[in-house]
């Protein structure tokens, strides 16, 4: 297949590195980045390659960074083996003592581990390597016994990572929705490699598909502040009396605007933790 590399300046980097990483990956079709000492590459097929989008994705992104890019078709190769070198596996502690392993299939299999979690890298998110990803993973694992038996719901759920740590901690049922087909796609062939199809259905669309009945214990969410904003009150008419809602994929600095949302809607914080600027709530109806 052939792809194009953007290569994109960024000034100042931090933390508009990983925001490019999070608008092009999550909302768009790029699939594999590439730091830099000025910013990153990133690439996309040529066939989903669309500048105009580009432009206008960078420009709503990016209002207090300068930002430059340039693109060129890059020649065909195995892809796969190019990601496969450049790709870690990541360990997430949690505060009750358990380790979760996220890798990939090519990763050899460690025995000192809590859970370990395949992920075929077809996304550049939900493999753990982004902050809100890892953050997500730890306060689920400091829940413990609180997941067991419990009805999930996994908004946004990317490569379906929290979803399948939900299944093997022992979540009851977990629905896994992402309004892109192609997470849609790769969470069942994830969910299918950990084993946990008889637990986690995923499922295509947004929070306009969430029944308005109260069905679910927890609510994990790690998509964008202006969507969380926009959603929340969906996610709160899904959730059962004494349910927890879980939110990140924002900056430390959105917290109070988050806050402020869940108060209206009849929400408690019980919760929040930092990474690198990004952030995590933990909140409870």
């Amino acid at each position: 297949m052939e792809y194009m590399q953007v290569t994109i300046c960024l000034n100042p980097i931090v933390p508009y590195r990983d925001i490019v990483v999070y608008a092009l990956g999550d909302e768009g079709p790029y699939d594999s980045f590439e730091e830099t000492d000025e910013g990153l590459k990133a690439y996309v097929p040529k066939k989903d390659f669309n500048e105009a989008w580009l432009r206008k994705t960078l420009d709503e992104n990016l209002e207090n960074c300068k930002c430059s890019y340039t693109f060129e078709l890059m020649p065909d190769k195995d892809w796969n083996a190019e990601w496969e070198s450049h790709h870690e596996a990541v360990l997430i502690g949690g505060g009750l003592g358990e380790v979760c392993y996220v890798r990939a299939p090519f990763h050899p299999v460690r025995e000192d581990v809590t859970y370990d979690i395949v992920i075929n890298p077809k996304m550049a998110f939900g493999t753990a390597h982004h902050p809100t990803t890892g953050l997500m993973l730890s306060q689920l694992m400091d829940m413990g016994e609180t997941v067991k038996g419990k009805v999930v719901l996994d908004m946004g759920c990317g490569t379906a990572v929290l979803s399948i740590l939900a299944a093997k901690m022992g979540a009851s049922y977990v629905d896994a929705v992402d309004v892109d087909e192609c997470a849609w796609r790769n969470a069942e062939e994830n969910v299918a490699t950990n084993g946990c199809e008889n637990i986690v259905t995923c499922r295509l669309g947004d929070a306009t598909t969430l029944t308005t009945q109260p069905t679910y214990d927890i609510v994990l969410a790690n998509i964008n502040k202006n969507i969380l904003l926009k959603d929340m009150s969906s996610y709160v008419s899904a959730m059962k009396e004494d349910g927890i809602l879980l939110l990140s994929g924002f900056f430390e600095a959105d917290i109070p605007d988050l806050e402020t949302r869940a108060t209206e809607l009849g929400l408690e914080k019980v919760t929040d933790s930092v990474m690198e600027e990004w952030a995590q709530i933990y909140l409870m109806k």
